[in-house]
């Protein structure tokens, strides 16, 4: 089917909406929603039933660097800077040192596996370097698995920084390839220059996205986002024509707006959500398209050994290597952190820049990367509940959240919700709240007793195993109610 004005909103929403009724299936199943977007897609491609013939690099890449852009932006709102702080180094390590551990050991397998010069391994190494998370925390929201300590935070941490350090890595090989002269040294200045670059660039335009925002006085409030998609476009852009990694500047522009106070920021922040889901979708779909099943069958054998090695060599090694001066994170917190290592749709995308630049082995390394993008998904993405419980770094049943809320505080209103269960040792026990010495800041929300809720008031007496919510304003009042009910805090 040849696409057309008339026909592509008819096509478009409903691959939107067999996209969205697939996610659904796929948290009830456990299976990433990164898979069925791409069934979908290649399902409407012209080998498929749907028949629309699709054969755009450059339009899919253009896509996915736009998709991609949103993803990485609306990651960056909902980081939390005290969530990220503690783990600033390690995912640093893991998003600059892990990726080029991995780009180099499956670029030297695959030289070898398939006949490649050097840098055309190095190439597709670079490519698959970079991890697609997102598909690992839709199967833990599916399945409630609640992690332990920081590993959260780290997994995401890595998953929004790594992606620049492998575009510049791809990019970088599709150099050395097309200029036989150009020499590895020469790449040095290169990514300094595109690293700082870009953290300054994404410094400067948080703080200045932040001033904008808030002094700007929009007369319609529904002009805020098509404000803030100009200015991210524009970071992006600006930082990319002047030399610098515009997805970094992106993401820490993102990570500065989010932990900033700023008009609207809690339906912002939700807006770009959806938005960064519809690119998603978009992007999965438009690869899904690209890509012909009947070419996947000579690359069968090579993908399967190529994505072994980096699931279980390449990858541990990686993040064994990066993270060994942290002695905090333990043998069994890292081997989860190796097995997090989907690779998603990110290694797609970078996979048509060699397409396009026209690179000998370009067609053969798409079809590689996107059979072993999704087998990666398929393995350690299915098996990621197994492999948390396994390696026990999964939180028990009893300490996830019982309060199945979703409490919207006011903006610049810096706040906390804590939720705790009293032991059966507690001196709050059998006191009414009025007498329990809480902060004149910190309240008790509601009550889960029982299986009940209860609204809390000056004499609802506190019974053992209450499980408690509590609205505080800072860490000092949560550290003051964990005192009072004599609770350790970690």
């Amino acid at each position: 089917m040849a696409v057309s004005t008339e026909n592509v909103l008819l096509l478009g929403s409903l691959l939107l909406f067999l996209s969205i009724i697939a996610s659904k299936t796929s948290f009830k199943l456990g299976i990433p929603t990164l898979v069925l977007f791409l069934v979908v897609g290649m399902l409407a491609g012209s080998e498929g039933p749907g028949g629309i013939y699709f054969d755009d690099p450059k339009l899919s890449q253009f896509l996915g660097v736009v998709a991609l852009t949103f993803i990485l932006f609306s990651g960056g709102l909902e980081t939390k800077w005290e969530s990220i702080k503690p783990i600033l180094w390690q995912g640093i390590s893991l998003s600059t040192i892990g990726v080029l551990i991995t780009a180099i050991s499956v670029g030297v397998f695959s030289s070898y596996l398939l006949g490649y010069t050097i840098y055309e391994g190095l190439l597709l190494g670079a490519v698959v370097s970079s991890t697609d998370a997102a598909a690992v925390f839709s199967i833990l929201r599916s399945k409630s698995i609640g992690l332990k300590g920081s590993l959260r935070p780290t997994l995401e941490f890595e998953s929004g920084s790594n992606d620049p350090m492998a575009y510049f890595l791809t990019v970088s090989m599709i150099y050395l390839i097309s200029d036989p002269d150009a020499s590895l040294v020469s790449l040095i200045p290169r990514f300094f220059k595109g690293m700082i670059l870009g953290a300054i660039c994404g410094y400067a335009f948080g703080k200045a996205m932040t001033w904008v925002i808030n002094h700007i006085k929009l007369d319609i409030d529904g002009l805020y986002p098509v404000l803030i998609l100009a200015l991210v476009f524009f970071t992006f852009s600006f930082t990319d024509f002047i030399g610098g990694n515009g997805f970094l500047a992106v993401y820490i522009a993102a990570i500065i707006l989010g932990n900033s106070n700023f008009l609207h920021k809690k339906s912002l922040i939700r807006f770009y959500d959806g938005q960064a889901w519809l690119m998603q979708i978009v992007m999965f779909l438009t690869l899904g398209l690209l890509v012909y099943p009947s070419e996947m069958v000579p690359v069968l054998g090579p993908g399967v050994l190529i994505a072994l090695f980096l699931i279980f060599i390449a990858r541990p090694v990686a993040v064994l290597t990066s993270l060994i001066f942290f002695r905090d994170l333990s043998v069994r917190k890292k081997l989860f952190i190796s097995w997090v290592g989907l690779r998603g749709a990110v290694p797609i995308i970078f996979s048509t820049y060699p397409l396009i630049a026209g690179i000998p082995v370009a067609n053969n390394i798409f079809n590689l990367v996107f059979f072993i993008s999704v087998s990666s998904v398929l393995l350690q993405g299915t098996t990621l509940p197994l492999v948390a419980k396994w390696l026990h770094v999964s939180v028990p049943e009893k300490l996830k959240r019982k309060f199945p809320l979703d409490i919207e505080l006011k903006e610049n209103f810096n706040s906390e919700l804590v939720e705790l269960d009293i032991p059966d040792n507690s001196p709050a026990i059998g006191k009414p709240v009025m007498e329990l010495d809480l902060p004149k800041s910190a309240l008790i929300v509601l009550i889960h007793r029982d299986g009940k809720y209860i609204t809390a008031n000056g004499a609802t007496q506190i019974e053992p195993k209450d499980h408690l919510l509590i609205l505080a304003d800072s860490k000092k009042t949560v550290n003051k109610i964990y005192d009072r009910f004599n609770i350790a805090h970690t």
